[in-house]
């Protein structure tokens, strides 16, 4: 992050009058809504940190650490005192009066943008650290940053354009045209690079569908298997005297007086023999009436994340991609997973949708009275289930929800209409067939490149 364009921030920053929103959106990003209309991020990753402005986005997901709880109550609808670039480094101190405080206080947001120390600090009148973006401890550095101690001060920085050179300058006034190109050339290059990993991870799932797909005896073979196995077991039966314990194969002829020779199986008494052979039979002929099922199962699925991959590639931002690709986390929430359906976590809601009709009714099913119920109306889908917890949702969790029952139901670029409503609305009829009333609808659409300007 330059001086100078921190200078100028600084100033820009300074026509406020306060803050109406400070949150973190994403992992080291944070956003700071002045005056309720205007959003400036400063994402502070270690070694490549910077500012930019852009309209208020929604986190990609819940943040909950002790960092994030007082940089809202302290932060957010405070009065903005000022903001300042101290001692020419490259640090904005950015002074409020919390709302929330019972008698005149004064809170610093200290954002450092220096290399591998970047940080964001929130400080008290003293300089004294009340909770950091980051901690480090004494073994790292020689300056803590860590709840209760003091702030020292970063060491001067030697910097020649300071010494030799004048520094360029922006003004004020300029800024946030530069900073909104910044926000634009940075989304590009992030969203193309999410896109190619997000659609790596979704076309190894369609691959490995496919292989499985493959795979799949038809049902002739496996119809020619059940009578193989059917002979084999009626030529065990009829030579049964012939075989010794201590036999490995069985030297025949069949019915039709062709000779032939028949593998016994390890481990399985001599009177045992020819149930093994019926016994594969049998299981051959169930699998070759059950075989286009699994076919079918296979193929929803497939269908699925073609569709998931398509979204993927008419996403315009990074929150539709974690929505439908997430990350792994770290927590055990996140690495929850569910035995008939995928799962999504929508503002820590947790989204469960159906991949075919089997995994529609199981969801049905476990589905609790309270929870939301969504589908895209008088069109075969994906059914959408919001675990609610008795809880009313707020709007974003149920447009989200409805985009993705959209995205997975169909593909043609339009406008969808999704109905929903709570389980206990919502009648199984035969299958995933289901009668439904005391309903709400969102319109959705899905873009495409059809469409898409």
């Amino acid at each position: 992050m330059k001086l100078y364009e921190l200078k100028a921030i600084s100033d820009r920053l300074n026509d406020f009058s306060y803050i109406s929103r400070a949150r973190r959106v994403e992992d080291n990003t944070i956003e700071l809504v002045f005056d309720k209309h205007d959003s400036y991020f400063f994402n502070m990753t270690r070694g490549h940190s910077f500012v930019y402005k852009a309209p208020s986005q929604r986190p990609l997901q819940g943040y909950n650490a002790p960092f994030d709880t007082l940089l809202h109550s302290l932060l957010s609808a405070s009065r903005l005192l000022e903001v300042t670039v101290p001692k020419n480094d490259r640090i904005l101190r950015i002074k409020v009066a919390p709302k929330s405080a019972y008698k005149d206080k004064v809170v610093t947001l200290q954002l450092e943008f220096t290399g591998k120390n970047t940080n964001a600090i929130l400080l008290d009148e003293n300089d004294v650290i009340i909770e950091a973006l980051r901690h480090i401890d004494s073994e790292s550095s020689f300056r803590v940053v860590r709840p209760g101690v003091e702030l020292l001060q970063i060491p001067p920085r030697q910097s020649r354009n300071s010494t030799h050179y004048p520094l360029p300058t922006t003004h004020s006034s300029k800024i946030d045209t530069i900073l909104e190109e910044r926000y634009r050339t940075v989304q590009t290059k992030r969203l193309e690079e999410m896109k190619k990993q997000k659609l790596l991870q979704v076309e190894k799932k369609i691959k490995k569908l496919q292989k499985e797909l493959e795979k799949l005896p038809s049902e002739a073979k496996l119809e020619e298997e059940a009578q193989i196995q059917q002979m084999y077991g009626n030529l065990i039966l009829a030579n049964l005297y012939q075989i010794k314990p201590y036999d490995t194969k069985l030297k025949t002829y069949d019915f039709e007086g062709k000779e032939i020779t028949i593998k016994l199986p390890k481990n399985v008494k001599v009177n045992r023999y020819s149930d093994h052979f019926f016994n594969l039979a049998k299981r051959a002929r169930n699998k070759a009436k059950n075989v286009h099922i699994e076919k079918e199962n296979l193929e929803s699925k497939k269908a699925f994340y073609e569709n998931i991959y398509y979204a993927i590639e008419q996403a315009t931002s990074p929150y539709e991609l974690e929505l439908l690709v997430p990350k792994r986390g770290k927590s055990q929430r996140k690495k929850e997973k569910l035995k008939e359906g995928e799962l999504f976590w929508i503002e820590d809601y947790k989204v469960m949708v159906g991949r075919n009709s089997k995994e529609n009714q199981a969801l049905l099913k476990a589905a609790k009275s309270n929870d939301i119920w969504m589908h895209t109306r008088d069109i075969p889908g994906s059914h959408v289930i919001i675990r609610t917890d008795k809880q009313n949702l707020p709007d974003s969790v149920l447009n989200a929800a409805a985009k993705l029952c959209v995205d997975f139901s169909v593909k043609s670029p339009g406008d969808y209409l999704v109905d929903y409503t709570k389980r206990k609305f919502v009648k199984i009829q035969e299958g995933s067939n289901v009668e439904y009333d005391k309903y709400q609808t969102l319109s959705v659409t899905k873009e495409g490149v059809e469409i898409r300007v």
